[in-house]
């Protein structure tokens, strides 16, 4: 089974996983979408930690260190961030984290990936506004995105049949650039949320 879902409070995210388990399904995969499998219905404990890296050998020391002490790694690859660990042992510790501050670091850390993806879309955005692929008089007069010869001179049927053939294409050539700015926005909140869960778990 698969389920979308979006969460920037790992929190309220493990909550959510460890309700599917007691329903009978486990994670078994994260992407951009949950991929579950029927099972036993259980009170699993899943909890979640945000951690890329450079090499695979360090990825998998990484998941060794945490099944040693009792958590299997069940979802995450080594350049997806976040990462999944189930309790396999019932004498390990209730939560993966030593302490607080290893906590809320997972939060810095996710707020530091959202910031530099908006960073990185800033300056594709100047270039695009800064160059011809851009009109941004179009923004005040959308007639400009039109390049049907005699549009605006045809009536009745013929005018609405040729404004609403084109009409898509307009729209693409004038407004599919405000995508960048709109998930600068986007990234940029995120990164400010992460932040605030940093220093409300941080203390």
């Amino acid at each position: 089974m698969k389920k979308f879902r979006f969460y920037l409070d790992f929190e309220k995210e493990e909550i959510w996983l460890n309700e599917m388990a007691r329903q009978g399904w486990g994670l078994t995969r994260k992407s951009l979408w949950y991929e579950f499998r029927k099972v036993v219905p259980n009170d699993a404990t899943i909890k979640i930690d945000y951690h890329t890296f450079k090499t695979k050998n360090d990825f998998e020391d990484y998941c060794t260190l945490f099944e040693d002490s009792g958590w299997e790694h069940i979802a995450g690859t080594k350049t997806s961030g976040t990462q999944y660990f189930y309790k396999s042992s019932s004498s390990s510790d209730g939560d993966i984290f030593s302490d607080i501050p290893s906590k809320a670091a997972r939060y810095k850390r996710l707020s530091k990936v959202w910031l530099s993806i908006a960073i990185s879309y800033f300056p594709i955005s100047v270039a695009l506004v800064s160059t011809n692929p851009i009109n941004i008089s179009a923004l005040v007069n959308p007639k400009l995105l039109y390049y049907t010869p005699g549009l605006w001179d045809k009536t009745g049927s013929y005018f609405l049949r040729a404004f609403l053939i084109e009409t898509p294409f307009a729209i693409m050539r004038g407004f599919t650039w405000l995508l960048f700015p709109a998930l600068i926005i986007l990234y940029l909140i995120f990164a400010v949320k992460a932040e605030k869960n940093y220093r409300k778990t941080n203390g």
